[in-house]
């Protein structure tokens, strides 16, 4: 029996172009791959053109924080544990749209793909998300404890202000944080396309959810070298105690601030639209590799030249970098 179909649709691939390695390379290869890695960098570097650091550090997370806290966050000083503890929360809360923040949307495209009913998505969901938050937690609250320890040495404690023509510790240390994690993110977005090795080919076998717990472990590493200035107010606190478990647990909390809001908007996502996705998705698979890539490599170039090149030229230690009037 001859089978018809309706003009300009493409029939679903039955097989994978290449074996899948891993939840991040699935073996699908769509064409024209320079011009999805040539759109998605030159989006990854539009958005660092038009992104206002003072906009979300202080019209949204400093609001945020003084909304949720009852007073001012930055004037009021941190006392004991308990505020603490509430105010690491708060701050990760607050700047859940910070710019090192913006990477952490590359890490859900994967989880795109399910099917079933709305619950069995649901929790579809929720086990690649605990996956992620294994390695963000270990980052978090291995640096929070080393903070407790050794903190007032580090260049993150320093208030010195910025000189230009001049790198002070603290921006080095954002540099070099942000700028090997843009970089692997752009490269594990290199591989969602194929065009060079998945890193976790010989892993994945044996450990299927290590995709996850690495990209994970780079929201975590986030904290490394953020400059947010509530981060870095909870940061001297953690500092100046001395204790190595309220920094786990500050540094913890933190992080876990940062992508709940993130969380649940994906949640509600997958239960709302995800039979949808997973028909779409479905009709090419070839389609979630392209959502992968470009999540991943728009992330990894903007971390990569914001926090790098854009840093340089705002120390004016390279002559010009193009901005937009309101940044």
């Amino acid at each position: 029996m001859t089978q018809t179909r309706a003009p300009g649709l493409v029939p679903a691939p039955t097989t994978s172009d290449r074996p899948p390695t891993s939840t991040l390379v699935n073996g699908y290869i769509p064409g024209r791959r320079a011009l999805i890695v040539g759109l998605s960098v030159l989006a990854g570097f539009l958005l660092t053109v038009v992104w206002s650091a003072e906009f979300v550090d202080q019209t949204i997370g400093d609001n945020m924080a003084n909304a949720l806290l009852g007073h001012d966050a930055k004037e009021t000083p941190i006392a004991g544990v308990a505020a603490g503890i509430a105010f690491a929360f708060v701050s990760g809360l607050a700047g859940t749209f910070t710019a090192c923040n913006i990477a952490a949307f590359g890490a859900v495209a994967p989880m795109l793909g399910g099917g079933g009913s709305r619950w069995h998505r649901l929790g579809q969901a929720l086990r690649p998300l605990g996956w992620l938050s294994v390695g963000m937690i270990a980052v978090s609250a291995v640096y929070g404890a080393v903070v407790g320890l050794v903190g007032t040495r580090m260049p993150q404690f320093s208030t010195a202000p910025n000189v230009a023509g001049e790198l002070s510790p603290r921006s080095i240390q954002s540099m070099v944080v942000f700028g090997v994690i843009g970089l692997v993110m752009t490269y594990l977005g290199l591989a969602a396309l194929g065009l060079v090795p998945d890193p976790f080919a010989r892993i994945s076998p044996r450990f299927p959810n290590a995709p996850m717990v690495v990209m994970g472990a780079l929201i975590g590493g986030f904290l490394i070298g953020r400059p947010f200035p509530l981060f870095r107010q909870m940061f001297r606190d953690a500092a100046e105690s001395g204790n190595p478990l309220y920094g786990a647990a500050a540094f913890t909390l933190q992080s876990i601030g940062n992508i709940v809001i993130m969380a649940v908007l994906f949640l509600l996502l997958t239960y709302t639209v995800g039979g949808r996705l997973h028909r779409w998705i479905a009709a090419n698979p070839r389609r979630i590799t392209v959502v992968t890539a470009v999540a991943l490599l728009v992330a990894g170039v903007f971390t990569f030249l914001y926090w790098d090149v854009r840093l340089l030229a705002r120390r004016e230690i390279l002559p010009w970098y193009p901005t937009a009037p309101w940044v």
